[in-house]
């Protein structure tokens, strides 16, 4: 019966011109060697090398079962590249959730870097509110999602990026763009965009301008971010928003200024409860959160982001 060892010793003899080389790629002895080609060419009844001299030389017979076995050989070969790629997060598949917010440019461009190195890897993205990403984590429908923290739901694990600072928006010649930072105060006697909702940023932001004592002058509301830029740069108001948003939107008829006092903008990463965390997937997260830093950093600058 064929012996898969007895099979590489062939192969490896033919790659390695000898024995000797053989021996030493296969880390056995040379006599272990002879004797493996010795058993395989008793099994198939061939003669599968000649010696002359101190070389042993592969017959016309050898030649062509190497070629047979080369073939399946690399198909192995494939196969153990493939799980080295999927092992070491070069190729497999991602499915990502992510919150409109984060879908608006800044995942997308993460995303696309990430894939740079990674030819093998496929992604699917996906974007809806922070409930419905944390559904298709739990459901196992995505490998991992993008929520606005906090987070309280069953099946799924959270664990909260970098916050980041919210950003003041204006209408390009705006006469409070030329601030390096607005305050509550600013505010006062000024149509303002309001993002819409019961949520947690809602109620940070209402509070702050509560304890300052300003009323704000809310002219229009939306649940989006990105529909307040754009509103900001039709000139209905200014406004208040994350900065991923606003970093998409700056220079396009908008003028971002750091706010002051901060109103944090926090952003969890969800993983089903449980499940085995891919390399692929960490990798992508720890992409994420280095440009969170980075983003969260030139926002309280007051640098372009």
């Amino acid at each position: 019966m064929l012996n898969p060892r007895q099979i590489e010793a062939f192969r490896t003899v033919i790659v390695t011109g000898g024995v000797t080389s053989a021996a030493k790629a296969l880390n056995i002895s040379q006599p272990a060697v002879t004797r493996l080609i010795h058993d395989l060419q008793y099994v198939l009844g061939l003669t599968l090398f000649e010696r002359r001299g101190t070389r042993l030389v592969p017959t016309n017979e050898a030649l062509s079962l190497y070629r047979e076995v080369e073939r399946q050989f690399v198909g192995l070969e494939q196969i153990q590249n493939a799980a080295r790629n999927l092992r070491d997060g070069l190729a497999g598949s991602l499915r990502i959730a992510a919150l409109p917010t984060f879908n608006v440019g800044f995942l997308p461009r993460l995303i696309a870097a990430y894939m740079k190195d990674k030819p093998d890897l496929e992604v699917a993205v996906y974007g809806s509110i922070s409930s419905q990403v944390v559904d298709w984590v739990a459901t196992g429908f995505c490998d991992i999602g993008f929520a606005q923290y906090p987070l309280d739901f069953p099946h799924i694990d959270v664990e909260q990026l970098p916050s980041v600072p919210a950003v003041a928006v204006l209408p390009e010649g705006h006469r409070l763009a030329g601030k390096p930072y607005l305050e509550p105060q600013d505010f006062v006697g000024e149509p303002f965009v309001s993002l819409a909702g019961s949520t947690q940023w809602r109620y940070r932001t209402d509070a702050l301008f509560s304890a300052a004592r300003v009323t704000r002058q809310i002219r229009v509301e939306t649940p989006l971010s990105m529909i307040a830029c754009s509103l900001v740069a039709s000139g209905a108001g200014i406004g208040i928003v994350d900065p991923y948003t606003a970093a998409e939107y700056g220079g396009r008829g908008i003028v971002v200024r750091p706010f002051r006092p901060d109103v944090l903008y926090e952003i969890g990463v969800v993983w089903p409860a449980g499940r085995f965390r891919s390399p692929l997937a960490l990798g992508f997260v720890e992409t994420v959160v280095a440009a969170i830093q980075d983003l969260a950093e030139r926002a309280q600058a007051g640098l372009p982001q």
